[in-house]
């Protein structure tokens, strides 16, 4: 099983809305960005993906959403991500206080092994191309690097998106980080296929910023597949 810290997936999602040419950190994008991480257990997988559709097909329609992905890690199975955009701050609390959110989170409970992991993020390299899209391979990745390294991290990720974007069968490239950590951040990657990401992380571009992160990295490079729900 590969190092820990990039997500996948395996199947297709509509897209939803177009992000604007690419914004890079420190601008004025009032765009948020949730990347939650679900744990339930095994024995539940089937009822925690069905809650997750049940979110995802009502919240696409909300005010104010940008892109609304659900994922299924496809090994251990029984863990899943979810990965938000919405306009602003304004809409994400309106989503979080809705009805539906409040029936997901309920009836979730029963089955979490731990509480969901919540990480409320801004933008920090946004691509022109759709926040939420039509592909087979879906990959996010969470790099931590200590707050003094902030900088040549940044500048890795930069170099790394610049490159990937241009990667055959590349259709997203973005990279996001925390508010309240902003020496943690996360990449979010879509591929068209299995061979196209798999190119990607024998490239050299690729394998220089490994190079470039490993000596200031902060915890373990995290790196998981999953599929589209």
């Amino acid at each position: 099983m590969r190092p820990f810290i990039t997500v996948m997936l395996a199947m297709a999602l509509t897209p939803f809305a177009v992000a604007p040419a690419a914004r890079a950190q420190g601008g004025a994008d009032a765009a948020i960005y949730l990347v939650s991480y679900i744990d339930v257990v095994p024995a539940a997988k089937a009822q925690a993906a069905t809650l997750l559709r049940q979110l995802a097909t009502v919240s696409r329609k909300e005010p104010g959403v940008m892109g609304f992905d659900v994922l299924q890690r496809t090994d251990p199975s029984h863990q899943f991500v979810m990965l938000e955009a919405w306009k602003d701050q304004q809409a994400l609390d309106a989503h979080v206080a809705g009805a539906p959110s409040k029936q997901f989170r309920e009836k979730l409970a029963a089955h979490l092994i731990s509480p969901v992991d919540e990480r409320l993020c801004i933008a920090t390299l946004i691509g022109p191309v759709p926040l939420s899209g039509s592909g087979t391979v879906h990959v996010v990745t969470h790099v931590d690097v200590p707050g003094n390294s902030r900088d040549q991290a940044y500048a890795a990720l930069k170099d790394l998106a610049e490159a990937s974007r241009k990667d055959r069968g590349n259709l997203r490239f973005d990279v996001v980080h925390q508010k309240n950590r902003t020496n943690h951040f996360t990449v979010m990657e879509l591929w068209a296929d299995q061979r196209s990401d798999d190119a990607h992380e024998l490239a050299a571009h690729t394998r220089e910023f490994r190079n470039v992160l490993t000596p200031i990295t902060g915890a373990l490079y995290d790196q998981r597949w999953y599929k589209a729900l």
